[in-house]
C-alpha cells in the first residue's frame, strides 16, 4: 500500500502528469521535455527523479543520452491508466501533444539526415532491391494475432519489424548496438499505437535481459553481418520463453560475393543444414522454413523453444 500511495503522491502535480502524458507517447530525453514544456532542465529532472523513484517512469542511459518512457508491461499499468483518465481536450496537454509532434519530427529529420551524411545505407531490404512486401506478409502470417505476447526484435534497425507487428503483440522490444539506427526508430515509433514498443541500446552476442522472458524473438536480416552466427542465435533462444518461437529472416546461400565489400555481407547468405545444426545446439526445433523468391534468395526459419531456459547468470533486466 505504502509504494501505491507515494506513486500516487509522485503523480499529483501538474508538470508530472503532463510528463506522464508526453511519456505514453514513447521515450523522450530531458532536453526534449525542456523543449517541449517550456521549463528549465534542473526543475524537469527533479520531477523525472520522483516520477522514476516510485517506477511511474522508466530511466535508460544510451551512452551520454537518458531516455524517459512508461514502463513495459503490468510495471507501467498504474500509470498508463493515470494517462488514460486525463481529460484529452484539455488545452495544456493538446499544446503539449502539438509541441511534442513539432520535437518529434525535428528529431526524425535530425537523425535521417544524420545517418545519410554517414553514407549508411540503412535500407538493406531497399539496396539489395529484396521483395520486402512479400518478406512482412510471410512474417504477419507467422504472427498469429491472438494472443498478444512478448516480442524482441534483434537488430532492429529503423524499427520496422516493431511498427509491423505492434498491433499483435502485448509489448515489443528492439536492440540494435547502432545509436543512428535507433534515433531513426524512435522517430519512427512515435505514431500512435506504438506505446507499448521501445528500443534500446544493446549487444546482440550478450543481451541485457532476463532468460525466457520473451515469446518471439525476431532476427531480420541481421545474421549474415555476424561474426558468430551460432553466437547470435544461442542468446536469441536464451530470452525466449519455452514454446516461443524464433523468426529467422535473411538470405539463403547466394553466389553474390560483392556484397561482402558492398554492404559488409560476413556470410553470403546461409544454406537451410547452417541453419539446422545452429538451432539444434541452442535448444531449438526447427519448423518449415519459407522461401521467398526474389533478386536474391530469401528465407523464413522458425523453430520452437522446447526446453527450460538455459541456465547462465542473469543480466540486468533493460526492460
Amino acid at each position: 500500500m505504502e509504494h501505491l500511495l507515494a506513486s500516487l503522491r509522485a503523480a499529483a502535480e501538474p508538470t508530472r502528469l503532463r510528463l506522464l502524458a508526453l511519456a505514453a507517447r514513447g521515450a523522450f530525453c530531458v532536453m526534449e521535455f525542456t523543449e517541449i514544456l517550456g521549463q528549465s532542465q534542473p526543475r524537469l529532472s527533479r520531477h523525472l527523479k520522483l516520477l522514476c523513484d516510485c517506477g511511474l517512469l522508466d530511466r535508460v542511459r544510451e551512452g551520454a543520452n537518458v531516455w524517459f518512457a512508461l514502463p513495459p508491461g503490468d510495471d507501467g499499468a498504474l500509470a498508463r491508466d493515470l494517462v488514460a483518465r486525463l481529460p484529452p481536450n484539455d488545452p495544456i496537454l493538446e499544446a503539449d501533444r502539438r509541441q511534442a509532434a513539432r520535437v518529434l519530427a525535428e528529431r526524425a529529420r535530425v537523425a535521417s539526415e544524420s545517418f545519410r551524411h554517414k553514407g549508411a545505407d540503412w535500407d538493406e531490404m531497399r539496396a539489395l532491391e529484396l521483395p520486402a512486401l512479400a518478406v512482412e506478409d510471410a512474417l504477419l502470417a507467422l504472427i498469429p494475432p491472438e494472443p498478444p505476447g512478448r516480442l524482441l526484435d534483434i537488430g532492429t534497425g529503423t524499427g520496422r519489424v516493431l511498427e509491423l507487428l505492434a498491433p499483435r503483440v502485448r509489448q515489443g522490444l528492439g536492440i540494435d548496438a547502432s545509436k543512428a539506427m535507433l534515433a531513426l526508430a524512435r522517430a519512427r515509433l512515435s505514431g500512435p499505437g506504438l506505446g507499448h514498443c521501445a528500443v534500446r541500446l544493446a549487444d546482440m552476442y550478450r543481451l541485457p535481459l532476463q532468460d525466457a522472458s520473451f515469446d518471439t524473438v525476431v532476427l531480420q536480416m541481421v545474421l549474415h553481418h555476424a561474426e558468430d552466427p551460432a553466437g547470435v542465435v544461442t542468446e536469441a533462444a536464451r530470452v525466449l520463453a519455452p514454446g516461443g518461437r524464433l523468426l529467422l529472416i535473411d538470405l539463403a546461400e547466394h553466389r553474390r560475393a560483392d556484397l561482402t565489400a558492398k554492404l559488409a555481407h560476413r556470410w553470403p547468405g546461409f544454406p537451410d543444414s547452417s541453419v539446422e545444426r545452429m538451432f539444434a545446439a541452442a535448444a531449438l526445433q526447427q519448423q518449415e522454413p519459407v522461401a521467398i523468391a526474389g533478386t536474391l534468395p530469401v528465407r523464413i526459419w522458425p523453430a520452437v523453444r522446447m526446453e527450460a531456459a538455459m541456465t547462465t547468470p542473469t543480466r540486468e533486466l533493460a526492460l
